[in-house]
């Protein structure tokens, strides 16, 4: 039987992916992917492009997370550049110094991927019965 040449994909496979200069690497994207690989950091990443910033209080009691757990989650999605903490001067009417928001790049990873396969197949399933 004869073997078939399955060399492993170099860079050059890759080439093209990206701009030429693009802002982020492919490494930087693939970052965020495995980010919201995580069923709590897709949660928290929903929550914030559905509902707007929060502050962390707001998202423990939304999320119904306890405070470590949020945050080591959060400061994952913020590390990769999906979520941005905003920290004020002065509190609001309500104390708050500090709240999560979904940036462009968190709103567009789950709109155009993990939503986008979950559009699909509602869609599937209404073509084709249930």
């Amino acid at each position: 039987m004869a073997e078939t040449d399955r060399s492993s994909p170099d860079a050059d496979d890759l080439a093209g992916l990206l701009p030429e200069h693009s802002l982020l690497s492919l490494e930087q994207y693939l970052a965020m992917q495995r980010a919201i690989g995580n069923e709590t950091r897709f949660r928290i990443l929903h929550f914030l492009t559905e509902t707007g910033a929060h502050s962390a209080k707001e998202l423990e009691q939304g999320l119904d997370l306890p405070s470590n757990t949020l945050h080591y989650h959060l400061d994952a999605l913020v590390d990769v550049g999906l979520v941005e903490n905003r920290k004020q001067k002065t509190p609001d009417s309500d104390g708050l110094y500090s709240y999560y928001q979904a940036i462009s790049l968190g709103e567009g990873i789950l709109e155009h991927g993990v939503r986008e396969l979950m559009r699909e197949e509602w869609d599937l399933l209404d073509a084709y019965g249930k």
